[in-house]
């Protein structure tokens, strides 16, 4: 997956799986400093940047005013993409996926890669799936 090579050199989270998407052409480069607050948790450690910043996709592609969009079908989208998630993690919220692990270890950028990664791949299930 491409957003993780972004993650491993130097783009967060967040960032990373917006410039996939917008290297795929799904979304516009101008979402992509949007999604940089959404790193570490929203610099809080709450909801997953990466979860965050899939869930900004789902929006663009699905959301309110977008042609092929109804909040229905984003929200439906949205809690779908959340459900695939928990299945292998149990949790969405960065403290809790991150538990233990020191913020500026190599085992703590791993395992982010590891989030980074399964976002990227549910996120292109559920496009191909959908569109």
């Amino acid at each position: 997956m491409k957003a993780v090579e972004y993650f491993n050199n130097g783009f967060s989270c967040s960032e990373s799986i917006i410039k996939e998407a917008i290297e795929k052409g799904i979304v516009p480069e101008e979402l992509l400093p949007v999604a940089t607050s959404f790193s570490g948790g929203m610099g809080s450690g709450c909801l997953c940047g990466a979860v965050a910043a899939s869930q900004m996709v789902i929006g663009w592609l699905y959301g309110r005013n977008n042609k092929d969009g109804n909040e229905v079908k984003a929200r439906a989208l949205a809690k779908q993409f959340i459900e695939e998630f928990k299945k292998n993690h149990k949790a969405t919220c960065c403290r809790v996926l991150i538990s233990g692990l020191d913020m500026a270890s190599p085992e703590r950028k791993a395992h982010c890669s590891n989030m980074v990664n399964d976002c990227s791949k549910i996120l292109e299930e559920m496009i191909k799936v959908k569109v």
